[in-house]
């Protein structure tokens, strides 16, 4: 897995780097202008000389940038921006700087290479006068901006703290409105590398640039769609470093998923994969549990059983192939009644290896009775969604006690009902909450979403990297509990259980999405597709 650093690990391995390693702060400022202006031209220029001829952009074949705005602040951010406009011009392009501070106020590095680009004969004006540059496109040739501009923002880097105000809002909503490309260096000012939150105003970039490792802002939303495309340029960071134990938050790649697959020994039989008992569904929501079983044999779960409200046997029963079916004491209504808490413990103390629980079941006073019971009753691994954590509802120290491996899978909505919160605020920081949640409550934590995040009790986090917009569907959630109940089923651990489901849901709804496309699609493409996902995994 790759690291995703916050601006605090990230400005430690700088340091390290430093005083350690005897890598010196201006050369690695200069080796991270050298990979910017390497990823431009790979990016917007030919590899002709611009002196030799009209050069092309790569990526779209139209004639080539022939000028380049940079936008400096005062901090480091602004002198590796400094260092672009010097390289660039030494390749000949016409370059212009605007700078954020009094060049007096300048210190350290920033100062050096402002000196430098001053040396070059850079032009270098103030930030205020990037405002009065004509904004409407003119030709090229003619003074101003000109349809061929490139945008380089190096205003604020990742350490960003508080909100963006004017003129420097200002400065952004400019670039914002000019319909240039803009590469971002380090992230797209505005943004704030923890949480990918809009700190008053952000530079929303084509590309952004960052050095040794992805910061979290980069993948969490609307980080995530004002980076652009990313790229994460090697600068000299020591790997050790860059791998440490200490960086919590890690981005999920396809091998981390590949290394997590369950074997399929060719002695095995069906109890080699387990038993999943699914607790779920009530009247009106039968789909819930249906989808959720399916899930859950299509992920490769041995033996799959329902309990389900007795009154609704023969509505679940005409629908069931491969799937068994618990009858289980109701209220009358179609819900479950607290009555049930003997049969299930009977039958997943003979039977069960796994329990989820929760898709459709509905809520009243019986089954949060239950719920709680079963959570502090059983040893073995459970997956709780949907009802099952609306049943727990500021239930943290009540998870902490159990003895069972548990997995809860909330959409924001559960998780701020879990802890008494506002979904806004959660969505302000989706890996603290979840992490905050895991170690307090000794559990491990799904927080679905865009994308979702896994957090483990030892303080670890897990960015998602597959999935679409077209998942925010109906039952999508209820395929997911399926899907890591099967994995816990054979054999993986919570932690990689959470990791492998999550992934696999994802890179299934994504197969789906190009088959369906995102608009049509349902939860139960996503279920059609787990095998595609399984053979795109294995190939």
């Amino acid at each position: 897995m790759i690291k995703a650093a916050t601006a605090k690990e990230m400005r430690e391995i700088d340091r390290i780097t430093i005083k350690r390693h005897g890598i010196a702060s201006i050369e690695l400022m200069e080796r991270a202008g050298l990979a910017c202006v390497k990823k431009i031209n790979e990016i917007y220029f030919s590899t002709l000389s611009p002196h030799s001829g009209e050069p092309a952009c790569r990526q779209t074949g139209q004639p080539g940038l022939t000028s380049v705005y940079v936008l400096c602040g005062g901090g480091n951010n602004g002198g590796e921006g400094l260092v672009i406009a010097r390289l660039l011009q030494e390749e000949g392009r016409d370059v212009k700087v605007f700078l954020a501070v009094d060049p007096s106020k300048l210190k350290g590095d920033a100062k050096t290479n402002y000196l430098r680009a001053k040396k070059a004969g850079i032009e270098i004006l103030p930030i205020k006068s990037f405002l009065t540059l004509n904004s409407k496109l003119l030709p090229t040739g003619q003074a101003g901006l000109t349809q061929n501009s490139l945008i380089i923002d190096a205003l604020f880097g990742t350490g960003l703290s508080r909100e963006i105000r004017p003129p420097f809002s200002d400065i952004i909503k400019k670039v914002n409105i000019l319909s240039l490309p803009v590469f971002s260096i380090d992230i797209p000012s505005g943004i704030s590398s923890d949480t990918g939150q809009v700190m008053g105003a952000a530079v929303r970039a084509a590309h952004t640039i960052t050095f040794g490792l992805p910061k979290r802002g980069h993948l969490l939303y609307p980080g995530a769609d004002f980076t652009g495309e990313l790229s994460i340029a090697d600068i000299g960071f020591p790997q050790k470093l860059l791998k440490s134990k200490s960086l919590k938050a890690s981005l999920i790649e396809r091998k981390d998923a590949v290394s997590f697959m369950p074997k399929r020994p060719r002695n095995s039989h069906k109890g080699t994969y387990g038993h999943v008992l699914i607790t779920a569904g009530s009247r009106g929501k039968t789909g819930a549990a249906l989808m959720t079983a399916k899930a859950c044999l299509r992920t490769g779960a041995g033996l799959v059983t329902l309990g389900v409200p007795e009154t609704l046997v023969d509505a679940f029963q005409r629908r069931v192939t491969e799937e068994m079916i618990l009858p289980l004491p109701d209220k009358g209504d179609g819900t479950l009644s607290y009555d049930a808490l003997g049969i299930l413990m009977s039958f997943i103390k003979k039977r069960c290896d796994v329990l989820a629980i929760g898709p459709g079941i509905s809520v009243s006073e019986d089954i949060k009775k239950l719920v709680k019971s079963l959570v502090e009753k059983l040893s073995i691994p459970v997956v709780i969604d949907a009802d099952g954590i609306n049943a727990l509802s500021g239930g943290a120290a009540l998870i902490r006690k159990s003895r069972a491996k548990l997995i809860l899978t909330p959409h924001t909505g559960e998780m701020a009902r879990l802890l008494s919160e506002r979904s806004a605020e959660i969505e302000k920081d989706r890996i603290n909450t979840a992490v905050s949640f895991s170690k307090k409550a000794k559990a491990h934590l799904a927080l679905k979403g865009a994308p979702t995040v896994i957090s483990s009790p030892e303080g670890e986090a897990f960015i998602n990297s597959t999935g679409n917009p077209g998942m925010a569907t109906a039952g999508s959630g209820d395929v997911l509990t399926g899907m890591i109940s099967a994995l816990l089923a054979q054999g993986l651990n919570p932690k990689n259980a959470s990791i492998l489901g999550v992934y696999m849901h994802g890179l299934a709804g994504d197969i789906a999405a190009g088959r369906k496309g995102e608009r049509s699609l349902i939860a139960s493409d996503i279920i059609n597709a787990i095998p595609k996902a399984y053979k795109a995994l294995s190939s």
